[in-house]
């Protein structure tokens, strides 16, 4: 059974930087194209970062495009977003997700940008 499991959430003041990371388990993580997903309670789901299975395409949600950087390492299994400039706005729970919405799901990680 395919596993996803984040880390490096936490609370953050405005302007400042965390890493997420995504641990991947029981599946092979290198055919498949991995995201950054963020959703607060009562909306709906945003897909903040793209990478594909080879790290040669990526994409950004305009609202992050800039501050935030996506990457992979295929061999150690794991998936990173370097989070800079941190706004109140970004606050949410972030999900690391493979092959889609049919696909693996983490857990969540919360990040809160608040002063």
């Amino acid at each position: 059974e395919g596993q996803l499991v984040e880390s490096g959430g936490g609370l953050v003041q405005p302007g400042g930087s965390l890493t997420l990371s995504c641990a991947a388990s029981g599946f092979t993580f290198g055919i498949h194209a991995m995201s950054w997903v963020r959703q607060a309670p009562g909306k709906g789901p945003e897909w903040v970062a793209v990478i594909n299975s080879g790290g040669t395409k990526i994409y950004y949600a305009d609202s992050v495009k800039g501050r935030f950087t996506i990457s992979r390492d295929n061999a150690k299994n794991t998936l990173n977003l370097q989070m800079t400039s941190l706004k109140p706005e970004d606050t949410d729970v972030y999900y690391c997700n493979a092959g889609g919405l049919d696909g693996y799901w983490g857990q969540g990680t919360q990040v809160t940008v608040s002063s």
